[in-house]
């Protein structure tokens, strides 16, 4: 199944039939990291003044951005406004990491050049730096961690299954994985061991697949393309102990029939 939103369906005609013990598998799950870590109306603003009397407010679009993009870009908009060293090239504002640390580092350069945090859209928690914090010339390091990333889990629910829990609560979470990619990069899951929840339904004409981080929010995928295997086969039989369970092989992945599995 494959959709570019966070939340879509995906309609079968015909139905497909699961008359008895049913039981369903993410087999894998592919797309490629573009949420959003900056957020036009939420984190985007960085304020700054060249000489203490007018401020400047850069307005940075929605993207999924690495410390190093945002200082490129808070630099690009600079130099817009024409400030920066001409004759040398080099910009009074740096930002960059401490990767022992994890903090964010912003060296000013220039004894007129002061970065502000306090609107209320302003990047700075993200920077580790607290709102209405004012920094000048030299090393400012924040106090903080960097908060580059919200996202610590990524859920995948469906609704065809049960007997899922989150957080002692049932849930239709048919998978879940820490998100350990660059922005950019793609997400490429393919869970070992495969896990099976038995199917909610005798009768399968539709599925709806949707994306949450750990806090139950919609994920932002911002358009990319989802794409979802899902396998469906007749309950096993349980496994005596010390026998390892079961997994897709080839034979599973050809047709359906009454005593085939269906993969979707």
């Amino acid at each position: 199944m494959s959709g570019n939103e966070s939340s879509f369906t995906t309609n079968y005609s015909p139905s497909i039939c699961t008359d008895g013990k049913y039981e369903a598998a993410l087999l894998s799950f592919d797309m490629y990291n573009s949420i959003p870590n900056v957020i036009e109306g939420v984190n985007n603003v960085f304020e700054y003044t060249p000489n203490d009397l007018e401020w400047f407010s850069l307005q940075l679009d929605t993207g999924s951005y690495e410390i190093d993009a945002i200082n490129d870009e808070i630099q690009r908009l600079m130099v817009g406004n024409g400030h920066y060293n001409k004759e040398t090239i080099d910009y009074y504002i740096n930002i960059s990491t401490n990767t022992a640390k994890l903090k964010s580092i912003i060296n000013i350069s220039h004894e007129k050049y002061k970065v502000r945090f306090l609107s209320s859209h302003s990047i700075g928690p993200l920077l580790g730096f607290p709102k209405n914090h004012e920094i000048g010339i030299g090393y400012n390091e924040p106090p903080q961690k960097v908060d580059i990333s919200k996202i610590n889990l990524i859920l995948v629910h469906t609704d065809i299954i049960m007997g899922s829990y989150v957080n002692g609560s049932s849930s239709a979470v048919i998978y879940s994985f820490g998100l350990n990619v660059l922005p950019g990069y793609k997400i490429n899951e393919r869970p070992n061991p495969v896990i099976y929840y038995p199917v909610s339904r005798s009768n399968i004409n539709r599925i709806k697949i949707w994306l949450t981080d750990q806090d139950d929010n919609l994920l932002d995928v911002r358009n990319e393309t989802i794409t979802v295997r899902i396998h469906v086969r007749k309950m096993r039989t349980p496994q005596r102990p010390g026998v390892e369970p079961t997994v897709p092989d080839a034979h599973d992945v050809v047709g359906f029939g009454p005593h085939h599995p269906i993969v979707l």
